[in-house]
C-alpha cells in the first residue's frame, strides 16, 4: 500500500523520525498550518517519478527535492544541449553532453542530501513503463510529446497510480490531475477522458518547432510540484477532474471541468508511437550521413541537393545551406526537389528531417538522405 493511501505513524515523537539537521531544514512546512510534521512525514516516507529531465521535469524536481520527498526517480534517456538552456534551470554549460538524468540526480542531490535520487538513463516505452513506475506513490509527466503521454497515463491506469500532468507550447501551459483515488473508492478522469484521440501527425508544433516562453515551464513545472506534494502529503486534495490553463502572454487564467468516459478499461501497452501516428524512423528506408561524413566535405552543396526543414527563423539564425522548407510544408513544396541528383535533409536534431523523409518516400522519392544528429551533430 502506498505512502498516499496511510498514515504515517508519528507517535513515536518528531526528534525520532526527523535528524536535527532536517528539522531545521523543513521549519517552515512544520510551522503551517494543516501541514505541519504529519504532512512533512509523508513527505519524507514518499515517491516521486519524473518522467522527463526538460523544461517541466526540471522546477519540478527542484521543489520536490527542496520539499522533502524521500525518494526520486528521474527517467530521460536525452543529452544536455545548449538550447535546453533557456528554460531547464537545473544545468548549466558544464552539462553540456551529459545525460539528462544523472545530470539533474547530481543537482538534486546537492539540494537535499536527505533524500534518495534514482536516475533512469532512458527513455520510457511499452517494455520498460510497467517496471519503472511500479514502485513510485505518484507519477509526474514531464514529457514534450504525445506517445509518451498516453503510455504514462496507460501505465497510470493500469498499476493505480495518480498522474501530474503538464504541457506547454509557445505562451501556454497546462495543469491537471488523472487517475486520483477518490472517496468514492472511483479514480478521477484520466488523459484518455480529456484527449480521446491523438492530434494529426504535425497539427502541435512542439517546443522545437514553435518555441515556448523560456519561464513558462518553469511555471507549470512548478504548479505540478505542488499538486505532487498535495497528494503526497495529504494536507489538501489535487486539482482532479479539472483543466488548468494559463496564458503566459496576458497572465489570464482559465479552469476546464472534464468527465470521466466509459471506454475499454486499458489492460496492456501498446505502440504508442503507432497509435499516434508517428512512425519510428526505419534503418532500411532511411539512409543516414554521419556528422563526421558531412563535416569532411569541403562543398557539401556540390555533394548533395541541401534542404532544412527547421522553421524560417531557425534557418535564418543558422544553417548548413541549401534551401528552407519547413517540416510542416514539406509535401507542398515537394516540387522544389529534384529527383535526378542526392538530397540531404537537416534540421537541429535530426529528427524532424527523419520525419520529412518519410513523408517524401510516400510521395515516391527515393533519392533521400538524412543529416544524422542535425546542426547539434556539426556544432
Amino acid at each position: 500500500m502506498s505512502t498516499t493511501d496511510t498514515k504515517i505513524n508519528t507517535s513515536v515523537g518528531q526528534a525520532d523520525f526527523f535528524s536535527i539537521a532536517e528539522q531545521k531544514r523543513y521549519a517552515r512546512h512544520f510551522a503551517l498550518p494543516g501541514f505541519g510534521q504529519e504532512g512533512q512525514a509523508r513527505l519524507k516516507a514518499g515517491s516521486a517519478l519524473v518522467v522527463g529531465a526538460g523544461g517541466l521535469g526540471c522546477p519540478a524536481l527542484l521543489y520536490l527535492a527542496a520539499a522533502g520527498v524521500g525518494r526520486i526517480g528521474i527517467a530521460d534517456g536525452d543529452r544536455v544541449e545548449e538550447s535546453n538552456l533557456q528554460r531547464q534551470v537545473l544545468f548549466t554549460i558544464g552539462d553540456l553532453g551529459k545525460p539528462k538524468a544523472e545530470a539533474a540526480k547530481c543537482r538534486i542531490e546537492a539540494l537535499n542530501p536527505h533524500i534518495r535520487v534514482e536516475a533512469f538513463d532512458r527513455m520510457l516505452n511499452s517494455e520498460n513503463a510497467l517496471d519503472l513506475i511500479r514502485s513510485y506513490d505518484v507519477i509526474v509527466d514531464g514529457s514534450d510529446n504525445f506517445p509518451t503521454r498516453y503510455l504514462v497515463n496507460d501505465a497510470c491506469l493500469i498499476l493505480g497510480k495518480p498522474l501530474v500532468y503538464g504541457a506547454v507550447s509557445a505562451f501556454e501551459g497546462q495543469v491537471a490531475v488523472f487517475n486520483w483515488l477518490m472517496e468514492n473508492g472511483g479514480r478521477s478522469p484520466n488523459y484518455r477522458d480529456l484527449f480521446p484521440e491523438p492530434p494529426e501527425p504535425g497539427a502541435v508544433q512542439n517546443c522545437e518547432e514553435g518555441g515556448v516562453l523560456g519561464v513558462l515551464p518553469g511555471i507549470i513545472g512548478s504548479m505540478q510540484a505542488n499538486e505532487a506534494l498535495k497528494i503526497l502529503s495529504g494536507y489538501e486534495a489535487p486539482m482532479h477532474s479539472k483543466l488548468f490553463i494559463l496564458d503566459a502572454a496576458s497572465l489570464r487564467t482559465m479552469t476546464l471541468k472534464f468527465r470521466k468516459h466509459y471506454f475499454e478499461p486499458v489492460k496492456t501497452l501498446i505502440d504508442y508511437e503507432g497509435f499516434c501516428g508517428v512512425p519510428l524512423p526505419d534503418s532500411q528506408r532511411i539512409v543516414q550521413v554521419e556528422p563526421e561524413t558531412f563535416k569532411s566535405l569541403k562543398h557539401p552543396e556540390e555533394a548533395y541537393f541541401l534542404i532544412d526543414v527547421r522553421e524560417p527563423d531557425e534557418h535564418n539564425r543558422q544553417n548548413l545551406g541549401g534551401i528552407n522548407i519547413p517540416l510542416g510544408m514539406i509535401r507542398e513544396q515537394a516540387r522544389q526537389i529534384p529527383t535526378d541528383r542526392p538530397v540531404m535533409l537537416y534540421c537541429q536534431s535530426g529528427r524532424r528531417s527523419q520525419q520529412a523523409i518519410l513523408q517524401l518516400q510516400e510521395m515516391g522519392f527515393g533519392n533521400l538522405l538524412n543529416l544524422s544528429g542535425g546542426m547539434d551533430g556539426q556544432l
